[in-house]
């Protein structure tokens, strides 16, 4: 019996994929669990593991190559079972079917549904001449010797009926309209004139583009921005981390923040909304998007993991998840369970050293909140002079359903809450 590969569904906005590398090849021994493949989406690129045991007969789809959802990829073949080449895309080669058949005295040459076949009709399988791949018996040999009719057929268990019988001849099969490959893309950049240099845009690249635009044409977007002093939160994250360290516990500031800005999303419940046409969605749990900008060796672009209800959870729950969320985003690729619900997204640049920016709105969401660096300056802190700690912050709103006045409060909330953090640790 052979399987079909078929280009899986890997973000929830996903239409369509592109192979970047194939980890198996033709005749390769393939276990469940195993990733035999590098896709990329619109969202990242990730890993696909096969789901079946078995040998790879055939690669269907070549490497940077976009199809539809539901693709035919590759062939998988069942152990101890051979099947004739797979029509593939150009410059795919299938499994070479060898077309000589060996003695009648190797009964042993055999598919496991044509063995299980001449057990049920009685039949003698030493007698059979195979017409399949390298001479071995398959079902139509079986159902011959039998002569069965359609209706004998039709009463084969469904576990042999799976098998298509393979061609005698070796005239190639069309490929199904599903699996030719829509579009073809060029994994090397092409040179132009002038050391200029065009490089193809990816399948995220044009969902991050499609989906931006959309977003500023879309969203009714304005800004409101605040400066948050940071001295009491550096000072009690240093503490913790010290009291934490021999946990394996490092809390980064993002973290506090995404635990900040949660808790004052639920003391301002209509921040936590989204626009739904002819309605405005209020939601329960405070779900929030951290923005993962990934290496440009994985595709650069950028990917938004969420930490479901993170207005219930503590610091050290939020750090664990964003750590192992972050990472996993870079290297192996998120599952659409883990980038979908986000009623909030934070941006931070602080990282990169930035002072200051304006994002954009990630749809559903109506807010989204650009962090800068925290920053070492010269501040005025109850009426005089000294150093301290200093953060930009900048939320970008939409208008349909978050007004200015909203806006301002919950700004004003989360500084409070930043600048007394022994709040967000209860």
């Amino acid at each position: 019996m052979t399987i079909d590969i078929t280009m899986p569904r890997l973000s929830d906005t996903m239409e369509k994929g592109t192979v970047i590398k194939w980890h198996v090849g033709p005749g390769d021994e393939v276990t469940a669990g195993d990733v035999i493949a590098d896709i990329e989406t619109d969202k990242a690129t990730m890993e696909m593991q096969s789901f079946d045991d078995g040998i790879l007969s055939s690669i269907v789809v070549d490497e940077g190559v976009s199809v539809d959802i539901g693709t035919v990829l590759a062939v998988l073949a069942e152990e101890g079972e051979e099947v004739a080449a797979t029509p593939a895309s150009a410059g795919s080669e299938p499994i070479a079917a060898a077309t000589e058949p060996p003695a009648t005295d190797e009964p042993h040459r055999i598919t496991p549904v044509a063995r299980r076949l001449a057990e049920q009709y009685g039949v003698d399988v030493a007698t059979l001449r195979g017409s399949g791949p390298s001479g071995r018996v398959i079902k139509r040999d079986v159902l011959a010797a039998a002569k069965t009719t359609d209706e004998v057929r039709a009463a084969v268990p469904p576990s042999a009926q799976r098998e298509s019988p393979p061609e005698v001849t070796p005239t190639p099969v069309p490929v199904p309209a599903a699996s030719i490959p829509a579009t073809r893309v060029d994994p090397a950049p092409q040179a132009l004139a002038h050391n200029d240099r065009r490089a193809p845009v990816t399948s995220m690249r044009q969902t991050i583009a499609r989906r931006l635009v959309e977003s500023k044409q879309e969203i009714p977007h304005y800004q409101v921005s605040m400066v948050f002093a940071m001295d009491a939160m550096m000072a009690m994250r240093q503490q913790l981390n010290v009291e934490l360290a021999d946990q394996g516990v490092k809390l980064s500031v993002n973290d506090l923040l995404v635990r900040a800005c949660a808790v004052a999303m639920h003391r301002n419940p209509l921040m936590n909304a989204s626009w739904d046409e002819d309605a405005i969605v209020y939601h329960g749990d405070v779900n929030i998007g951290i923005a993962v900008a990934l290496p440009e060796d994985r595709g650069g672009g950028l990917v938004v993991p969420v930490i479901h209800a993170a207005n219930t959870k503590s610091l050290r729950v939020i750090s664990a998840e964003a750590r192992v969320l972050s990472e996993k985003a870079r290297t192996r690729g998120l599952s659409i369970e883990e980038m979908e619900g986000a009623t909030f997204t934070i941006s931070n640049l602080g990282m990169f050293g930035v002072d200051a920016f304006t994002a954009i709105i990630n749809p559903p969401n109506s807010a989204i909140l650009a962090v800068g660096a925290s920053i070492q300056k010269p501040v005025v802190r109850e009426g005089e002079l000294a150093v301290g700690w200093e953060m930009n912050a900048t939320l970008s709103n939409d208008h349909r359903v978050v007004d200015g006045a909203t806006a301002a409060r919950y700004l004003a909330t989360l500084k409070e809450l930043i600048e007394h953090p022994a709040a967000i640790l209860v």
